[in-house]
């Protein structure tokens, strides 16, 4: 063979290797393993009430807030809501307690409205013929300190879980609060006048708590817990105007749900998983095929879960309660993610 030849036969084999190699090394890298979490710290920020639960956490004019009930106990006593203020995560204060005559308020959602304030969500239960009908309280603060009074926004009997903000409207589920009866997505622009769309297909079972964020593309998806006979969450994905929804089930159940997108695009969800006894875990969430893989279990057992997360200085923050030492308590946990 001429040597001009050979020269391009060696060359041609050269550059057919290097692209198998870069193709292989593509494929590996989108083969990766999931993501490993770390317990970076975890700490116990709360405990003055007898039964402290049901938390949430924002970042807001670079400071740190939480929320949580306070109560007797998991369901009876007439629950406050506390916030309470850390400039540096670690040295928390009391900054308001609020309460509404004749209810107990439950499960607090804190959110930053478009308009710059921060916005205190939260379940209105009232004991009526035996029963615990749940309708959805709000109190707007400019400072996290003084806060308007709670007004009730929608009825006893739906509870309005969270909301998450997306171009100027809040979105969120809101759930019966007796079985049988099917979720409304509710939607607001101001935090106190809320108008429902239809969804089609509603979740089957009986939908209640719901978490709801947007990807890139302004898509809504729904982390959601069922209750009774078929009790595995659900995820839900639309487009706008969000009225159609596709549901994919995660085998498992989720209590408190919780999930949030980290920079790299992964989602990672938080809540309670019973695995013969409950604990409060981190998740992976595949989002295309509808999967949860546990990646950490926060130190936790008994009574817990309920997590705020938010993502911050390359860690993810988590507030939770848990019971596994003694006294049901309000902790935040940090979490490395790689």
């Amino acid at each position: 063979m001429p040597e001009f030849l050979l020269r391009r036969s060696k060359l041609a084999a050269i550059s057919a290797a290097a692209l198998i190699t870069a193709l292989g090394s593509s494929t590996a890298f989108a083969e990766s393993p999931p993501l490993k979490a770390e317990l970076v710290s975890v700490a116990k920020i709360w405990d003055k009430a007898p039964h402290n639960a049901f938390t949430d956490l924002i970042r807001f004019r670079d400071q740190w807030f939480c929320a949580f009930r306070e109560s007797q106990s998991h369901t009876a006593g007439a629950g406050k809501l506390r916030v309470l203020r850390s400039l540096d995560g670690r040295e928390w204060t009391s900054t308001a307690e609020l309460s509404l005559d004749g209810y107990d308020l439950r499960d607090a959602c804190l959110s930053e409205t478009p308009d710059g304030r921060l916005m205190l969500l939260g379940g209105a239960q009232q004991v009526h013929e035996g029963k615990r009908p749940t309708g959805t309280v709000v109190s707007f603060s400019s400072d996290g300190e003084a806060w308007s009074p709670p007004k009730i926004v929608l009825p006893l009997g739906q509870w309005l879980w969270r909301v998450t903000w997306h171009e100027g409207t809040a979105y969120g589920m809101a759930y019966a609060t007796k079985p049988g009866e099917s979720l409304t997505l509710e939607t607001t622009k101001d935090g106190l006048a809320y108008k429902p769309i239809k969804m089609l297909p509603p979740p089957t079972g009986w939908p209640t708590e719901a978490r709801i964020r947007f990807d890139a593309n302004g898509a809504a998806l729904c982390l959601q817990r069922r209750d009774g006979a078929e009790n595995t969450a659900l995820l839900g994905r639309a487009k706008p105007p969000y009225d159609n929804w596709q549901w994919k089930d995660l085998g498992k159940f989720l209590g408190g749900p919780n999930f949030i997108q980290l920079l790299g695009g992964q989602w990672i969800a938080a809540g309670r998983i019973i695995d013969k006894k409950p604990h409060t875990d981190v998740a992976l969430l595949d989002a295309e095929k509808g999967e949860l893989t546990p990646l950490l279990t926060l130190p936790s057992g008994g009574d817990c879960s309920y997590p705020g997360m938010v993502y911050h200085g390359g860690l993810l923050w988590i507030s939770y309660y848990s019971s596994h030492e003694g006294k049901t308590s309000i902790y935040l946990a940090k979490v490395r993610l790689q």
